[in-house]
């Protein structure tokens, strides 16, 4: 079958300009993503004041925590998608496909509720500061408005990514983009709004990336064709995509909880902390969003080949993967810690919290490419249909070593630093023990295999 401009053979030839292309335009889609979002915070910080800037900066690892589990689902399906489409298999993509659409759509009303009783009561049990507290519960209660829009997306992409088709979601998210920033521009400045038109843009520009992701699948042609009236769950489909998914949704949740409890650290320290904290873990959001299109790259052509049952190509996807993760994490860690001054001080004029922001990049920017191939094995594990067995690692590695740090060498050095070297401490344990058991499972599938070839 022929392929439209858009996708990408992941089966076949060479994988190394093929996986530069999947991954290049995710990329720019993810940093352009964090741009936008960053202009939110820029103009908060700018125009509304630090206490808005630590407001919004206070919810992003509860907001994480609270659509993990979903967003998850969406990695199952785009495995399962990648998985049919390497085998040829047109009915199980087309199901597959349909189901995903209404699950997004059900999981993200689903999540207005949600978001909408439980954000006030989880910012106080984080211990959030009373001067910010209600400015953080309006942000919240608004921007999980916007949650059927951002599921719809986030399963939209995962389908047009497992066709290798990861330019048409840049395009959507540049113009969905544009509005977001001149939306927020209008609401805080001209309409004197702060965290409420922030986060009344955000949605905004949700919708509109929504409907461009949906129409565009409406008009795709071949398996993975969205029509409305073929909306409908199928059992075996879900089952699937929970089995793949829930695991990954459950292990960003558990990685989320050990991030609201460092949140929860650093907001002990005061709201000019909190700010510091806020504006360098934004500049560091574009380095991982940079490293982590090479974890969708790993997982979506391994998947694909695992389908297509070209499993020696398997080994030569993961190193390259690697490769590329470790050269782009360190490279834009570097160059973020050169100019950590300046990058700063976009959104804060405050020396004070620059000197927190500081504090925190000169130990997550070194040592980031770390996280980096801990995602990339995380990927090529699920790709290859293991999805229990990172999550277990991830939880016990990362998440667990995070929170017994918090409890024992955080309390007996209660600083910023301390607090902020459980990071690179739990990436580097974690990838160590994700690439044995990538080693492991690659191994006990040549043996299968192997088996086969003789039977």
């Amino acid at each position: 079958m022929k392929k439209n401009s858009y996708e990408i053979d992941m089966v076949h030839g060479p994988i190394l300009g093929k996986m530069l292309v999947f991954a290049f335009p995710l990329m720019l889609s993810s940093i352009l993503q964090l741009l936008f979002n960053a202009a939110a915070v820029v103009v908060v910080g700018r125009f509304a004041g630090s206490a808005a800037l630590a407001a919004v900066g206070s919810t992003s690892a509860l907001i994480n925590l609270l659509i993990n589990v979903f967003v998850g689902v969406s990695i199952g399906a785009n495995v399962l998608v990648a998985r049919y489409l390497g085998a040829r298999d047109f009915e199980n993509t087309s199901e597959t496909v349909h189901t995903s659409i209404l699950v997004a759509l059900v999981s993200g009303v689903l999540l207005i509720f949600i978001g909408f009783f439980l954000s006030r009561p989880l910012l106080s049990l984080m211990g959030t500061p009373d001067d910010v507290l209600d400015m953080a519960t309006l942000y919240m209660r608004i921007y999980f408005v916007g949650m059927p829009a951002t599921m719809l997306y986030n399963f939209g992409s995962a389908i047009l990514r497992s066709i290798g088709d990861t330019k048409r979601p840049l395009y959507f998210l540049f113009i969905a983009g544009v509005v977001n920033v001149v939306l927020n521009l209008f609401f805080v400045i001209v309409c004197g709004m702060d965290v409420d038109g922030v986060a009344t843009a955000t949605v905004v520009s949700q919708v509109i990336s929504a409907g461009l992701v949906l129409i565009c699948l409406m008009r795709l042609d071949g398996m993975c064709k969205v029509e409305l009236k073929k909306l409908h769950i199928f059992k075996d489909k879900l089952i699937s995509m929970i089995r793949i998914g829930l695991p990954a949704g459950l292990q960003g949740a558990v990685f989320s909880i050990s991030n609201v409890l460092i949140q929860s650290s650093v907001n002990s320290f005061g709201s000019v902390a909190m700010a510091g904290n806020t504006a360098a873990s934004n500049i560091e959001g574009f380095i991982y969003v940079a490293m982590n299109s090479f974890y969708q790259t790993s997982l979506n052509f391994t998947s694909q080949n695992m389908g297509a049952k070209e499993y020696k190509r398997i080994n030569h996807i993961t190193v390259t993967s690697v490769i590329l993760v470790t050269i782009t994490g360190f490279v834009l860690g570097m160059l973020a810690l050169l100019f950590d001054h300046q990058l700063l001080s976009i959104y804060s004029s405050s020396q004070e919290v620059i000197e927190y922001g500081i504090i925190r990049m000169s130990i997550i920017c070194t040592t980031y490419f770390t996280c980096g191939i801990m995602d990339v094995m995380v990927g090529s594990l699920r790709g290859m249909g293991y999805s229990i067995m990172p999550m277990i690692v991830s939880l016990t590695g990362a998440c667990g070593l995070r929170v017994l740090w918090i409890f024992t060498i955080f309390r007996m050095d209660p600083t910023l630093r301390c607090l902020y070297i459980s990071y690179p401490v739990s990436w580097v344990i974690t990838a160590a023990v994700h690439i044995i058991c990538y080693i492991v499972v690659k191994r006990k599938l040549d043996r299968r295999v192997a088996a086969e070839k003789t039977a």
